[in-house]
Protein backbone atom coordinates (compact mmCIF):
# COMPACT_ATOMS: atom_id res chain seq x y z
CA UNK A 1 0.00 0.00 0.00
CA UNK A 2 1.59 3.83 -0.92
CA UNK A 3 2.54 5.65 2.57
CA UNK A 4 1.12 9.32 1.66
CA UNK A 5 2.59 11.60 4.28
CA UNK A 6 1.08 15.42 4.29
CA UNK A 7 1.32 18.14 7.56
CA UNK A 8 -0.53 17.05 10.47
CA UNK A 9 -2.24 20.58 11.18
CA UNK A 10 -2.93 24.52 10.32
CA UNK A 11 -3.76 25.81 6.85
CA UNK A 12 -1.30 23.24 5.38
CA UNK A 13 -3.24 20.57 6.63
CA UNK A 14 -6.63 22.07 5.18
CA UNK A 15 -5.34 23.01 1.74
CA UNK A 16 -3.75 19.54 1.28
CA UNK A 17 -7.04 17.94 1.94
CA UNK A 18 -8.96 20.42 -0.27
CA UNK A 19 -6.32 19.99 -3.12
CA UNK A 20 -6.98 16.43 -3.01
CA UNK A 21 -10.35 16.70 -2.64
CA UNK A 22 -11.00 18.22 -5.80
CA UNK A 23 -9.25 15.26 -7.64
CA UNK A 24 -11.05 12.31 -6.41
CA UNK A 25 -9.53 11.66 -3.36
CA UNK A 26 -10.64 12.30 0.18
CA UNK A 27 -8.58 12.48 2.76
CA UNK A 28 -9.87 13.09 6.59
CA UNK A 29 -8.25 12.58 10.22
CA UNK A 30 -9.31 9.92 12.49
CA UNK A 31 -9.93 10.33 16.13
CA UNK A 32 -9.60 13.02 18.39
CA UNK A 33 -7.27 16.60 17.62
CA UNK A 34 -4.26 15.05 19.28
CA UNK A 35 -3.92 11.62 17.37
CA UNK A 36 -2.08 11.33 14.56
CA UNK A 37 -3.75 9.50 12.35
CA UNK A 38 -5.95 9.94 9.26
CA UNK A 39 -7.35 7.28 6.06
CA UNK A 40 -7.96 7.82 2.62
CA UNK A 41 -10.85 7.03 0.46
CA UNK A 42 -10.61 6.62 -3.58
CA UNK A 43 -7.14 5.09 -3.45
CA UNK A 44 -5.56 2.31 -1.76
CA UNK A 45 -3.07 4.46 -0.11
CA UNK A 46 -2.34 5.15 3.88
CA UNK A 47 -2.32 8.28 5.17
CA UNK A 48 0.44 9.17 7.47
CA UNK A 49 0.28 12.38 9.38
CA UNK A 50 3.55 14.56 10.09
CA UNK A 51 5.16 17.82 10.57
CA UNK A 52 6.63 19.36 6.88
CA UNK A 53 9.80 19.45 8.16
CA UNK A 54 9.66 15.68 8.88
CA UNK A 55 8.06 14.83 5.73
CA UNK A 56 11.64 15.23 3.46
CA UNK A 57 13.42 12.88 5.54
CA UNK A 58 10.77 10.12 5.29
CA UNK A 59 10.47 10.51 2.02
CA UNK A 60 14.31 10.37 1.24
CA UNK A 61 14.31 7.37 3.59
CA UNK A 62 12.14 5.66 1.53
CA UNK A 63 9.43 4.90 4.42
CA UNK A 64 7.14 7.02 2.75
CA UNK A 65 6.08 6.86 -1.26
CA UNK A 66 4.41 10.46 -1.55
CA UNK A 67 4.61 13.24 0.40
CA UNK A 68 3.69 16.84 0.65
CA UNK A 69 5.90 19.77 1.72
CA UNK A 70 7.23 23.20 0.52
CA UNK A 71 9.57 22.75 -1.68
CA UNK A 72 12.05 24.95 0.30
CA UNK A 73 12.34 22.22 2.66
CA UNK A 74 13.30 19.32 -0.07
CA UNK A 75 16.09 21.42 -1.53
CA UNK A 76 17.52 22.32 2.07
CA UNK A 77 17.26 18.87 3.63
CA UNK A 78 17.34 16.21 0.77
CA UNK A 79 21.06 15.85 -0.85
CA UNK A 80 20.79 15.49 -4.21
CA UNK A 81 17.02 15.79 -3.45
CA UNK A 82 16.35 15.47 -7.61
CA UNK A 83 18.60 12.12 -7.58
CA UNK A 84 15.86 10.83 -4.94
CA UNK A 85 12.69 12.22 -4.95
CA UNK A 86 10.21 13.20 -7.82
CA UNK A 87 8.34 16.45 -8.19
CA UNK A 88 5.08 15.29 -9.47
CA UNK A 89 3.09 18.46 -8.84
CA UNK A 90 3.25 21.63 -7.74
CA UNK A 91 -0.07 22.57 -5.43
CA UNK A 92 -0.87 25.86 -5.41
CA UNK A 93 -0.52 26.82 -2.16
CA UNK A 94 1.59 27.61 0.56
CA UNK A 95 3.98 30.41 -1.38
CA UNK A 96 6.85 32.15 0.15
CA UNK A 97 9.94 33.37 -1.05
CA UNK A 98 13.34 32.46 0.69
CA UNK A 99 15.34 35.53 -0.20
CA UNK A 100 18.55 37.18 1.12
CA UNK A 101 18.05 40.54 2.59
CA UNK A 102 20.32 43.57 3.85
CA UNK A 103 19.34 46.62 6.40
CA UNK A 104 17.53 48.87 4.52
CA UNK A 105 19.66 51.68 5.74
CA UNK A 106 22.08 50.18 3.09
CA UNK A 107 20.82 51.96 0.42
CA UNK A 108 24.09 51.40 -1.78
CA UNK A 109 23.44 47.50 -1.58
CA UNK A 110 21.07 46.67 -4.22
CA UNK A 111 22.27 43.72 -6.04
CA UNK A 112 24.71 40.25 -5.32
CA UNK A 113 27.27 42.28 -6.97
CA UNK A 114 26.71 44.98 -4.39
CA UNK A 115 27.28 42.72 -1.76
CA UNK A 116 29.70 41.34 -1.93
CA UNK A 117 31.36 44.70 -2.05
CA UNK A 118 29.76 45.19 0.79
CA UNK A 119 30.87 41.69 2.47
CA UNK A 120 34.74 42.50 0.98
CA UNK A 121 34.73 45.94 2.74
CA UNK A 122 33.27 44.38 5.83
CA UNK A 123 35.98 41.67 6.33
CA UNK A 124 38.67 44.47 5.58
CA UNK A 125 37.74 46.76 8.30
CA UNK A 126 36.33 44.70 11.27
CA UNK A 127 39.02 41.36 10.56
CA UNK A 128 35.97 38.94 10.05
CA UNK A 129 33.29 38.04 7.71
CA UNK A 130 29.80 39.43 7.36
CA UNK A 131 27.19 37.36 9.14
CA UNK A 132 24.15 35.93 7.53
CA UNK A 133 21.42 34.74 9.95
CA UNK A 134 19.44 31.70 8.64
CA UNK A 135 17.83 28.32 9.06
CA UNK A 136 18.36 27.18 5.39
CA UNK A 137 21.99 26.35 5.32
CA UNK A 138 22.50 24.74 2.22
CA UNK A 139 20.38 26.71 -0.37
CA UNK A 140 22.25 29.99 0.91
CA UNK A 141 25.57 28.31 0.39
CA UNK A 142 25.26 26.81 -2.95
CA UNK A 143 23.39 30.77 -3.95
CA UNK A 144 26.04 32.70 -2.68
CA UNK A 145 28.55 30.13 -4.41
CA UNK A 146 26.89 29.97 -7.86
CA UNK A 147 26.63 34.42 -7.64
CA UNK A 148 30.48 34.49 -6.90
CA UNK A 149 29.99 36.25 -3.37
CA UNK A 150 32.77 35.88 -0.96
CA UNK A 151 33.57 36.86 2.20
CA UNK A 152 30.08 35.92 4.09
CA UNK A 153 29.57 33.76 7.13
CA UNK A 154 26.63 31.67 8.01
CA UNK A 155 25.01 31.97 11.58
CA UNK A 156 22.21 29.60 12.52
CA UNK A 157 18.95 31.23 13.34
CA UNK A 158 15.60 28.90 14.04
CA UNK A 159 13.51 31.65 14.91
CA UNK A 160 12.43 35.13 15.05
CA UNK A 161 15.56 35.68 12.08
CA UNK A 162 14.09 38.97 11.08
CA UNK A 163 15.70 40.48 14.33
CA UNK A 164 19.11 39.08 14.24
CA UNK A 165 20.38 41.94 13.01
CA UNK A 166 18.83 44.53 14.97
CA UNK A 167 20.02 42.01 17.59
CA UNK A 168 23.71 42.30 16.75
CA UNK A 169 23.67 38.90 15.86
CA UNK A 170 24.19 39.23 12.13
CA UNK A 171 24.69 41.59 9.46
CA UNK A 172 22.25 39.78 6.66
CA UNK A 173 19.27 37.02 6.89
CA UNK A 174 18.09 35.02 4.49
CA UNK A 175 14.60 33.75 4.91
CA UNK A 176 11.01 32.94 3.61
CA UNK A 177 8.85 35.30 3.32
CA UNK A 178 5.49 35.68 1.98
CA UNK A 179 4.17 39.46 2.21
CA UNK A 180 7.62 41.12 3.27
CA UNK A 181 5.89 42.93 6.16
CA UNK A 182 7.99 41.46 9.01
CA UNK A 183 11.11 42.61 6.83
CA UNK A 184 9.56 45.72 6.37
CA UNK A 185 8.90 46.52 10.07
CA UNK A 186 12.37 45.06 10.82
CA UNK A 187 14.20 47.38 8.67
CA UNK A 188 15.06 44.98 6.27
CA UNK A 189 14.65 44.82 2.89
CA UNK A 190 15.35 41.91 -0.30
CA UNK A 191 17.98 42.88 -2.63
CA UNK A 192 17.11 43.10 -6.09
CA UNK A 193 17.93 39.77 -7.06
CA UNK A 194 18.31 37.92 -3.92
CA UNK A 195 15.63 35.42 -4.62
CA UNK A 196 17.26 32.22 -3.76
CA UNK A 197 13.88 29.95 -4.24
CA UNK A 198 10.18 30.29 -4.84
CA UNK A 199 8.41 27.70 -2.43
CA UNK A 200 5.23 26.44 -2.71
CA UNK A 201 3.48 23.28 -1.13
CA UNK A 202 4.44 20.33 -3.94
CA UNK A 203 3.90 16.45 -3.89
CA UNK A 204 6.38 14.31 -3.78
CA UNK A 205 7.37 10.85 -5.27
CA UNK A 206 10.41 8.89 -3.66
CA UNK A 207 12.68 7.06 -5.89
CA UNK A 208 13.95 5.16 -3.40
CA UNK A 209 11.23 3.81 -1.71
CA UNK A 210 10.05 -0.55 -2.30
CA UNK A 211 7.23 0.09 -5.00
CA UNK A 212 5.67 -3.48 -5.91
CA UNK A 213 3.60 -3.91 -8.81
CA UNK A 214 -0.03 -3.15 -6.95
CA UNK A 215 1.78 0.12 -5.87
CA UNK A 216 2.77 1.03 -9.28
CA UNK A 217 -0.13 0.18 -10.31
CA UNK A 218 -1.87 2.96 -8.11
CA UNK A 219 0.31 5.91 -8.57
CA UNK A 220 -0.43 5.46 -12.49
CA UNK A 221 -3.76 5.52 -11.93
CA UNK A 222 -3.40 8.15 -8.97
CA UNK A 223 -1.28 10.25 -12.07
CA UNK A 224 -4.23 10.23 -14.17
CA UNK A 225 -6.56 11.70 -11.80
CA UNK A 226 -4.02 14.51 -11.30
CA UNK A 227 -3.33 14.67 -14.84
CA UNK A 228 -7.41 15.20 -15.40
CA UNK A 229 -8.05 17.67 -13.19
CA UNK A 230 -4.98 20.36 -14.08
Amino acid sequence: MIRLGVPSKGRLMEKTFQWFADRGLTLSRTGSDREYAGAVEGADIALVLLSAGEVPRELAAGRLHLGVTGSDLIREKVTAWDQRLEEVAPMGFGQADLILAVPSAWTDCRTLDDFDAVAAAFRARHGHRLRIATKYHRLVREFLRDAQVADWALVDSQGATEGTVANGVAEAIADITSTGETLRANHLRPLDDGLIHASQATLFRSRVAGWDDAELSEMARLRGMLDRSS
